[in-house]
């Protein structure tokens, strides 16, 4: 028998490969080597075996070569490798005890050429021919001399001993060489390759070491001619391996075919299993998509829920509904409108009632996904109790799922832990004993001891592992779709509501003082247009109708995403000043985003969008109402109470009642602002123009401070707009405009008087301070023009005037300002003049010293 051992090992007395490759080209040059290195050795063989060479009896070396060539034709494949197999080796090992060693090469050569070259599957290469001839000519040689070694010293050794000893040199030197070869080739462990490939030959050898001492034996009786007798028993056995390994090759199909059955049900199973992850995933976006501020939440109470059930031994399928429930526990409070959700107070009995559906609702879209485990119970009862107490079902202990008892108690740590806009988050470790507080109540005292045990530990884990993700676009603008088809809903008016507060405050016959009071207040705040003077008389005389701490009125930015403090007093009105609230955001935010009033509501919040510990207030209670006229929103009015429960009902309808009053003075004052600063503003540069100026400089000049005016002109700006044209003139206005303000201090008032004339108004400089800042004006000025246009195009000259020297009103200081400005600009004009005189002069000089010039023919000029 002998077996093909693959392309990359070539060709050893295993058999012949049969898929080409071109391996002249891929061979390492280590492997190449010691193909030479074989190839070599077996040229020395040959050589040997000619040396060797004796009278042969013809017959029997043809016979015993033709039987070597048909044992070597009759090849079958083996299943699992790249090789076939046959049983010339039994001839060869024959051939060893019977024959020459000459002619035992030749028959093994020919022998191997033949196995190689008859109807391969593909072209045997030179490099594998050539290994398969230097490998079987050694393997034969150095059996040859095992086998003809016929004493150890004095002992002589028995013939079948010598026998087995040959077939194993044989065995050896047909695979550990092309074990070597396969190692220098595919980099693979050498014992490992040899041991798991050629091993299990080794028995064959033996079989074949025994047929080759039969036959010699047979041999002895009947001469070599009873060799023929050994085609039809070769035949025999071709065919058993064929009926043999067509069986091996049928059920290796089966099992290949029952293993693909198997990896296609294990891969439908992971499709599955990972469409409820998908699904699992999609509903947890939804419950995002209406709560911002539950992602977080929800994978921190994964983590901790997956770490309980490890500790108290689930079984998969209820890792599994746990994991899920974790995520979708509150996919229920899709039916729970977005303003109970995220509103920054108590609930009302009938805002409760409507968030106690949420587990119910949250079972009831489950059902319909049909989950393999039981995903249902958890989410249904994750807000039942330990004592029965809980809801919706009211069960209690053992009754409850053990997934929902892991996951009621990791759902309050984390709400404990996390902001929320009724409440800043507590420490952790603050929660975590709220939770123990309630051990053995609401949640199962085992499940709180484990939670207590190694909250620490999963909050490392939970804040290292949770995963970024992509919030929805919430937050976009469709710029298309210009109404829907039934038209827009008609908004009533805040006039019909304060109509409808008025006849409320009638129908209730408001006391006689609380009516004064409120027409007193109305009155004031119609005495004046000005913000900052109607709203500190407002909160002035609100005080006397509401008690309170503090109060704050927020505006609405131009930008419409956030509120702005208009006016604040009282206690805390440093914080209150300083914070910027989003829309949305804290007490304030949600009031103006939501236009939903709140009593009682938690001012601690109102900073909470800074995530800043540093920024609290001691305020208990809060009113916020949004400030609404003609339905645009203004912003919101904010009353905060050191008593908790500061606030009833009667503050409340007071401050609907006055809303409307304050909300359409707001809007007045913001009118009458805009309309005075426009009067006041250079509407080309943004700086305030001479009106505003004169008004600014008797104002300083009343509170007695030292007053300094700078007047400064363009010098070049009409040419400016003779070659360039207004529009230019008016850009080279604009950057000049802005490297004057840039330039002064933030104190300091920069003022367009006109044309190209600019003011700069300074308080309380002494005379070298203000040269400087007159310098640095300049200097600006022209910088920026210069940038502007990639050279200097125009200049600046400016003049000073101070109080009291040079006048004691607006009037008198821009004379004197104005009137050295102009004796500036006409000393720059003079000092031009002689400049370019003395250019011109400089130029004659040279002229009349240069060489004339000869022209004439071979001539250039010099």
């Amino acid at each position: 028998m002998r077996l093909d051992v693959g392309e990359q090992a070539q060709q050893g007395e295993q058999g012949t490969a049969e898929k080409p490759k071109p391996q002249a080209a891929r061979l390492p040059w280590v492997a190449r080597l010691y193909l030479t290195a074989m190839v070599a050795l077996a040229v020395v063989c040959f050589l040997d075996a000619i040396q060797r060479a004796e009278p042969v009896n013809p017959g029997r070396f043809v016979l015993y070569l033709g039987i070597s060539v048909a044992a070597s034709v009759l090849k079958v494949r083996l299943p699992g490798i790249r090789g076939t197999m046959s049983v010339n080796f039994l001839f060869l090992l024959t051939a060893l005890v019977a024959l020459t060693v000459t002619e035992t090469l030749v028959i093994g050569l020919v022998s191997a050429l033949a196995q190689t070259f008859w109807r391969p599957k593909s072209r045997p290469s030179l490099e594998r021919t050539a290994f398969n001839v230097a490998l079987i000519a050694i393997a034969l040689r150095a059996t040859y001399s095992a086998f003809h070694v016929e004493q150890l010293g004095p002992i002589p050794i028995q013939f079948h001993l010598r026998l087995i000893v040959t077939a194993g040199v044989y065995f050896l030197m047909n695979t550990v060489p092309v074990a070597i070869m396969i190692t220098l080739t595919e980099h693979k462990p050498l014992v490992k390759t040899w041991r798991e490939t050629y091993l299990w030959v080794f028995s064959y050898y033996l079989v074949g070491a025994a047929f080759a001492g039969v036959f010699s034996a047979l041999e002895k009786a009947m001469g070599w001619e009873a060799a023929t007798l050994v085609l039809p028993v070769i035949y025999t056995v071709y065919r058993a391996y064929r009926l043999y390994l067509s069986q091996v090759e049928a059920e290796k199909a089966q099992a290949e075919l029952q293993r693909a059955h198997a990896e296609a049900q294990r891969i439908h199973a992971e499709e599955v299993s990972a469409l409820h992850l998908r699904t699992i995933e999609a509903l947890a976006m939804a419950i995002e998509a209406k709560d911002q501020t539950t992602h977080d939440h929800l994978q921190r109470v994964q983590i901790y829920c997956t770490e309980l059930g490890k500790l108290m031994n689930l079984s998969e399928d209820e890792m599994l509904a746990l994991r899920a429930a974790s995520l979708l526990h509150d996919i229920g409070k899709l039916a729970v409108p977005e303003h109970i959700i995220s509103k920054p107070g108590k609930l009302t009995p009938e805002e409760f009632e409507k968030m106690k559906i949420h587990p119910v609702v949250g079972a009831e879209i489950l059902e319909h996904v049909q989950f393999p485990y039981p995903v249902v119970p958890i989410v249904r009862h994750h807000h039942e109790r330990w004592d029965g107490t809980g809801y919706p079902d009211g069960v209690k202990g053992t009754e409850i799922p053990i997934g929902a008892r892991i996951l009621s108690a990791v759902d309050c740590l984390d709400a404990l832990a996390s902001d929320r806009q009724y409440r800043p988050a507590l420490p952790l470790d603050e929660a975590m004993a709220e939770v123990e507080r309630f051990s053995g109540s609401r949640y199962d005292p085992e499940v709180v001891r484990l939670l207590q045990d190694n909250y620490q530990r999963w909050e490392r884990e939970a804040r290292g592992n949770v995963p970024a993700r992509n919030k929805l676009n919430t937050d976009i603008r469709v710029e298309r779709g210009d109404a829907p088809a039934a038209g827009f809903a008609t908004a009533e008016g805040a006039a019909a509501r304060r109509k409808n507060s008025a006849e409320f405050l009638n129908s209730i016959g408001a006391a006689r003082h609380e009516a004064q009071a409120i027409f007193e207040l109305t009155q004031d705040m119609g005495r004046t247009l000005a913000l900052n003077e109607m709203l500190p008389v407002f909160a002035d005389r609100l005080k006397k109708l509401i008690p309170h701490d503090a109060i704050a009125v927020y505006l609405l930015e131009k930008s419409q995403e956030a509120l702005i403090p208009a006016f604040v007093g009282g206690e805390n009105s440093r914080l209150f000043a300083s914070l910027r609230i989003p829309m949305g955001q804290g007490l304030s935010g949600w009031v103006a985003e939501n236009r939903k009033t709140i009593v009682n509501g938690n001012p601690s919040v109102e900073p909470g969008y800074l995530n800043d510990r540093s920024k609290f207030t001691l305020m208990r209670a809060a009113l916020c109402i949004p400030l609404e006229e003609e339905g645009k929103l203004l912003g919101t009015l904010a009353l905060y109470s050191a008593e908790k429960e500061g606030f009833t009902q009667d503050h409340l309808r007071i401050v609907q009642l006055l809303s409307g009053k304050l909300a359409q003075s707001v809007q007045n004052a913001i009118s009458y602002q805009r309309a005075e600063d426009t009067s006041l503003r250079d509407h080309l540069t943004g700086l305030p123009n001479s009106r505003a100026l004169a008004h600014h400089v008797e104002e300083l000049l009343r509170a007695g401070r030292m007053v300094t005016v700078m007047v400064g002109d363009l010098d070049g700006f009409k040419e400016i707009n003779d070659t360039y044209g207004h529009p230019e003139g008016d850009r080279l206005l604009r950057a000049a405009a802005a490297a004057l303000r840039d330039s002064c201090r933030h104190q300091d008032f920069a003022a367009r008087m006109g044309g190209d004339e600019f003011v700069l108004v300074c308080a309380d400089l002494d005379p070298q301070d203000a040269q400087e800042t007159m310098e640095r004006a300049v200097s600006a000025v022209e910088q920026a023009a210069t940038e502007l246009y990639g050279k200097p195009v125009v200049s600046l000259s400016a003049g000073l005037a101070s109080s009291p020297d040079d006048g004691l009103n607006h009037d008198q200081l821009i004379a004197v300002a104005d009137r050295r400005m102009y004796e500036t600009k006409a000393a720059r004009k003079a000092e031009r003049r002689r400049t370019a005189s003395l250019l011109a002069v400089n130029a004659a000089v040279l002229a009349s010293h240069r060489p004339e010039a000869v022209t004439g023919p071979g001539t250039r000029p010099a």
